[in-house]
C-alpha cells in the first residue's frame, strides 16, 4: 500500500530488547468527497499508524516532525488483542518498507514561501534530455 500525507505528531523512537530501532508514525491522509447536502467538496482525514524499523526508523525520528509531508510504501498488518475488560480489540497498521520525506525542512524558506526541496534526489532517468539546439519553440506545441 502507498499513502501520502502529513505527520500528526512527532515520531516516537524506541528499541527492541535486541537493540533494533522501531519508530512509530501517525499519518493523516485526506480524501476528497462531495458533501451530499451542500454539494461542496470537502476533505475527510483518514489516520494511519505506521511502524518503521531499523536505520530508516532512526532517520525518521531524527529528521521528521509533526506536520511534515511523507510518502509511505508498505504492507498492512492486522492486530487483535483483548483489553483488560475482556473485550476484543483490533487494529490495522502499516509496516513501512520505505519512507520518503517530502516538502522542505524547517527553516528552508525563501522570501516567505516554502522551498520545494526533497531529501532524496529526483530520478530523472525516464525523461528525455532535450538540447538547446533542438530548434523548437512554443509555437510548435500542438495545443
Amino acid at each position: 500500500m502507498i499513502i501520502t500525507g502529513n505527520l500528526t505528531r512527532d515520531p516516537e523512537l524506541r528499541s527492541t530488547p535486541g537493540g533494533t530501532a522501531v519508530c512509530s508514525l501517525r499519518v493523516a491522509v485526506n480524501s476528497r468527497r462531495k458533501d451530499g447536502q451542500s454539494g461542496q467538496w470537502v476533505d475527510k482525514p483518514n489516520y494511519f499508524d505506521v511502524t518503521v524499523w531499523g536505520t530508516q526508523g532512526e532517520n525518521c525520528a531524527q529528521y521528521l516532525s509533526k506536520g511534515r509531508p511523507v510518502a509511505i510504501d508498505g504492507r498492512l498488518n492486522w492486530r487483535e488483542w483483548e483489553n483488560p475488560e475482556g473485550g476484543k480489540r483490533q487494529a490495522v497498521d502499516i509496516i513501512a518498507d520505505s519512507v520518503q520525506f517530502l516538502g522542505s525542512r524547517e527553516g528552508g524558506q525563501t522570501n516567505g514561501a516554502a522551498a520545494p526541496e526533497s531529501d532524496l534526489p529526483a530520478d530523472t532517468s525516464d525523461f528525455d534530455k532535450v538540447g538547446a539546439a533542438s530548434g523548437g519553440s512554443d509555437d510548435d506545441i500542438p495545443f
